[in-house]
């Protein structure tokens, strides 16, 4: 195992295609692609200043560690990276990779991260940016703390628990998500998506929740939401307050302690195909 220690990197492809080898205090500056086609390395108390630091590399293991916001588009087509106690400045980090893990990461430029990756965990993770998730899959995710527009946007199988989302748009064209006590808060929720399950959750969203078929919300807060459930099919609905407004939604269950204005139009739902249950 080779073992660099304190030491400063420039230049194109500095170290490139480097395997078996321990990076400790080091320092990558100015030079695209310092560490492309790396594979079994570590990555201790470093910093990289530059753009596509680890393309096509494998088994990587980074801590404490930095990416300034000019090491853009850091992490593409990389197999198999474990990230932890670290900050990653960059914007558009992670792409088309796979096997990714982070730990306690902060992601505070993070506009266009995390597209089409798969097999991803997230644990303990603070995100702000427009676009995270991209038609990503097989996420796992635990205290997310999410600020940012359209987040996981076409993803699919994704599990999120304990999370806070401050984001418009989210969950547009997914496929298999179930989010555990969590707060989501954004205008116009998971349009278009199939299969999504809410448990224990708190959600604020003006028209949010429309478009959808197979939704379920189980001991859920739906506040100071509107226009909620148009045209979703195969609802599973159960809200503990009373609903701003609810409209048009075609087939399935809804269980609340009222609504305060319901719209059934007869020429574009059946009505006599959705359930509406009201407990207060």
């Amino acid at each position: 195992m080779k073992y660099y220690n304190e030491q400063s990197f420039t230049g194109e492809r500095a170290m490139f295609m480097t395997s078996e080898a321990t990076f400790h205090k080091c320092y990558f500056h100015d030079g695209e692609s310092p560490l492309k086609e790396s594979k079994d390395i570590q990555i201790i108390e470093s910093t990289f200043q530059w753009k596509y630091p680890l393309w096509y590399s494998q088994n990587v293991k980074v801590r404490n560690s930095k990416f300034l916001e000019t090491a853009r588009s850091g992490i593409w087509y990389t197999k198999d990276i474990e990230i932890t106690d670290s900050v990653i400045e960059a914007p558009k980090t992670f792409r088309r990779s796979e096997f990714i893990s982070l730990i306690n990461v902060k992601l505070p430029h993070a506009d266009e991260t995390l597209w089409k990756c798969k097999n991803v965990q997230l644990n303990n993770i603070e995100v702000k940016g427009d676009y995270f998730g991209f038609n990503s899959e097989d996420l796992l995710i635990e205290n997310l703390n999410l600020d940012g527009n359209y987040g996981f946007d076409g993803a699919k199988n994704i599990k999120i628990h304990n999370s806070i989302l401050r984001t418009k748009d989210a969950f547009w064209n997914v496929e298999n998500v179930v989010v555990t006590d969590s707060t989501i808060i954004g205008e116009y929720l998971a349009w278009n998506s199939k299969n999504v399950t809410f448990i224990n959750c708190k959600i604020i969203s003006h028209q949010g929740l429309c478009y959808m078929d197979n939704v379920k919300m189980i001991n859920c807060d739906l506040i100071d939401s509107d226009l909620c459930f148009e045209y979703c099919s195969r609802l599973d609905i159960k809200i503990n307050n009373v609903v701003e407004s609810i409209k048009n939604p075609i087939s399935g269950r809804i269980e609340c302690k009222g609504i305060k204005k319901l719209i059934l139009e007869k020429d574009k739902v059946d009505a006599s195909k959705t359930e509406i249950v009201i407990n207060g």
